[in-house]
């Protein structure tokens, strides 16, 4: 027998799969996270309900808000997870359709990783499709005016038909489309841009009914003014002024001392505090403000001064909010008292009026002139609904906001894949050399998502997708898809069934990509050490050196 060298092997610190098994790991992994919100999409799809760390209840069936929830150890469903976030922050939908596409893509590969085919050739074909599927979407695009109320609310409403909120109708499409249109800021060529995050605010207070829900041409803020009593509560055409300082004495930074040497330097410093927040409420009321807004504190002083101008006064006020109102009425957020000048001033608010929901008051800053911030005022049965139209609201403004970019539509329910994999079918004949399977396989993976859909509406799905493949054969009938609500196949034009540009070839842009990186991972390496059982002992091991005997042993690389 041959002699073997001792071989060095560091136990527990390194764990290594490697090659195929590996492909095989991720492709399972990502199927399961793609199994997991496969009956989330469409119409007529499935909801879950998830149990956060903290003991609560969220009922859901948005692809992102499910993912999240997830806590997966395999780094391969950790990537995946990671591209339905990607999808939601890029363009706010079309979260569940990328991680079926992911799934079905890697889905498809598996039998050429098993051809011994190498993953490099394969995510050449997959680059290839992905191209020639773009230029498909370009090329079946139809351009819509984004003034044109109707077409864009029934885009808008295609988009979330397939949400909790899409048997309210239109309820939630318009709020979605006022809030867009209101906070829009036109950049010139024809392009708008909409800053959801920072100039919609969406206010949630349970009561009421959904209908009551409306887009406020103004802001709500939940505060009350300082004093109410003495402060008047409604205003009409209020002069504002926003403040980022306090209206209060300087306070040392840390602990200050002061030494008096007589009785009389104690009034003498109370006067000298008295006459510095006279002197900044005497700068601010020579402007004859009617509100004064501030985000830092307000002292008593300071509120018996404006109180007796007359003037209402709210204190400790969020920046965004802050920021928010100044967008909504015109005026300046000002650093300091005297350097507040006629200009700063906002004049642009119809109405400021405090009201009481439940317990709580509310301050609305509405019938604004020209607002270029809004707040979506939410009312529902319960928390829980409530969280739930909000995130599909998020939604519809993504899609919204989306179409002020790119003004162009596709179909929905299904047509733009198929139309998509019967045009790459046909190009399939075209391609050279091995990358031929591989983009054939793309091209199939693509109806992943009609299949899905079909699936989610209770439908025979062979048939049905056979008598769909039929009218996509040669490209044609570009229109043609399943109505998800009937499982009827219908043109879509018809119907009213689209999808925005932007989120379509987002979808397929990121779940090729996310397979292909799967793919090209060979090794999965994990420094992680092997928790130790309590009350052993904390040094390190030292490397154990294996004999001969034992270097045929399979345990040296641990599966």
């Amino acid at each position: 027998m041959a002699l073997h060298a001792p071989v060095l092997v560091l136990k527990d610190s390194l764990k290594r799969e490697s090659g195929t098994k590996v492909h095989h790991a991720n492709i399972q992994a990502a199927k399961a996270v793609a199994d997991i919100i496969r009956t989330t999409l469409g119409p007529r799809s499935m909801l879950k309900m998830l149990l956060d760390a903290a003991g609560g209840i969220v009922v859901t069936n948005d692809g992102n808000c499910i993912l999240r929830e997830l806590d997966l150890a395999h780094p391969a469903a950790k990537s995946m997870i990671e591209l339905s976030r990607t999808q939601d922050e890029e363009v706010g939908d079309g979260t569940t359709s990328v991680i079926v596409l992911a799934g079905e893509m890697l889905h498809v590969a598996q039998a050429f990783i098993d051809k011994n085919y190498h993953p490099t050739v394969i995510c050449r074909a997959y680059t290839k499709a992905l191209d020639d599927a773009l230029s498909v979407l370009d090329k079946i695009a139809i351009p819509v005016d984004v003034d044109d109320r109707v077409a864009m609310l029934g885009l808008v409403k295609s988009s979330i038909g397939t949400k909790f909120t899409g048997q309210f109708g239109d309820l939630i499409a318009d709020l979605a489309i006022d809030a867009t249109t209101t906070a829009g800021v036109d950049l010139g060529q024809g392009i708008r841009e909409v800053d959801i995050k920072k100039y919609i605010k969406v206010e949630k207070v349970p009561g009421g009914q959904l209908e009551d829900s409306k887009v406020l041409k103004g802001v709500m803020i939940n505060k009350d003014v300082v004093a109410p009593g003495k402060m008047r509560r409604k205003i009409v055409y209020p002069r504002i002024i926003l403040l980022d300082c306090p209206l209060e004495y300087k306070k040392g930074e840390n602990q200050t001392n002061a030494e008096l040497m007589k009785e009389e330097d104690w009034q003498v410093m109370l006067q000298m505090e008295e006459e510095y927040i006279e002197n900044l409420c005497a700068q601010i009321l020579k402007f004859k403000p009617d509100l004064v807004i501030t985000e830092k504190g307000l002292s008593d002083l300071a509120v018996h001064y404006l109180g007796k101008a007359g003037v209402s006064a709210i204190r400790r006020l969020r920046k965004t909010d802050n920021n928010r109102i100044a967008k909504a009425c015109g005026a300046v957020i000002v650093n300091r008292p005297e350097e507040l000048q006629e200009s700063d001033v906002g004049t642009g608010a119809g109405l400021f009026e405090v009201k009481k929901f439940g317990d709580e008051f509310f301050a609305f800053i509405v019938d604004c002139k020209d607002p270029k911030a809004c707040t979506v005022l939410l009312r529902g049965a319960s928390k829980d609904v409530l969280n739930e139209v909000e995130r599909n609201l998020q939604d519809a403004m993504s899609v919204a906001r989306n179409i002020w970019k790119n003004p162009k539509l596709l179909p929905g329910g299904g047509a733009t894949e198929l139309t998509v994999s019967a045009t790459l079918k046909q190009k399939s004949s075209s391609v050279e050399g091995v990358e031929k399977w591989p983009y054939e396989a793309a091209a199939l993976a693509f109806e992943a998502i009609p299949r899905t859909l079909l699936q989610n509406c209770g439908l025979n799905v062979i048939r049905t997708m056979t008598q769909l493949q039929g009218k996509h054969a040669n490209g044609e009938n570009a229109w043609v898809g399943i109505d998800g609500s009937s499982g009827d196949i219908v043109d879509m034009k018809e119907r009213k069934i689209w999808d925005s540009y932007s989120v379509k070839a987002q979808t397929f842009k990121t779940a090729i990509e996310a397979a292909c990186m799967l793919l090209r991972i060979d090794d999965i390496v994990s420094g992680i050490k092997k928790k130790q059982a309590p009350g052993a002992s904390s040094a390190p091991k030292q490397p154990q050196i294996e004999q001969e005997g034992d270097a045929d042993n399979e345990q040296m690389i641990p599966e």
